[in-house]
């Protein structure tokens, strides 16, 4: 590759700066500077996906990349918030994936979906994935956020603590909390109590 066409220090930061002030045309010029970071998250999450699935990790990149091009005015602080926020739209790719599945044959040829959480794996089916997208809901901001940067984008305690501006204690924390909240919900005859916010 020439050195005038490699992607120098800067541009990600001018790229950055060029999508907060509305220049859409600057988020395709900064895919291809994330593009490997980007793939290893989906493929991360991917990972946890039994055989099967239909969704490879470039395509998971790609439909992120269409979510953001088509979504508003990004507000990206740095490069943790940008991957931190195609995170989130790799969520929704996959949640919209499996409504899309589930429309079409109930449950029919799905395979089960994992998520993990750093002791062991729990396993989801199509429709648990579609509670946990809604169970996300009820979880405050920055619990949800801590969920969707570490179970979606795979990132980092530290990683995620930049992102939200708190203390790798506090991400600590909401995750403890938020994975509690969350198996409350989604399995409420575990504990026979009915599931509240923590």
């Amino acid at each position: 590759m020439d050195d005038e066409l490699r992607p120098q220090p800067g541009d990600v930061t001018h790229l950055l700066s060029a999508l907060r002030h509305g220049e859409r045309e600057a988020l395709d010029r900064l895919l291809p500077i994330v593009y490997d970071e980007l793939r290893i998250m989906a493929r991360r999450q991917l990972g946890r996906e039994r055989a099967g699935h239909t969704l490879h990790a470039t395509a998971l990149v790609h439909e992120a990349y269409f979510k953001l091009a088509r979504g508003g005015p990004l507000d990206v602080a740095d490069r943790a918030h940008f991957l931190a926020i195609a995170s989130r739209a790799m969520r929704q790719v996959l949640v919209e994936h499996a409504r899309r599945r589930n429309a079409e044959k109930r449950g029919g040829g799905w395979e089960v979906t994992t998520l993990s959480t750093g002791e062991g794996a729990v396993e989801f089916s199509p429709d648990e994935l579609l509670a946990l997208d809604r169970a996300l809901a009820d979880l405050d901001d920055r619990q949800r956020q801590v969920v969707e940067y570490r179970f979606f984008g795979g990132m980092e305690e530290q990683e995620i603590a930049t992102v939200l501006g708190v203390s790798e204690r506090t991400v600590r924390r909401d995750w403890v909390k938020a994975r509690a909240w969350l198996y409350r919900s989604l399995y409420p005859q575990a504990d026979g109590e009915e599931p509240r916010p923590a």
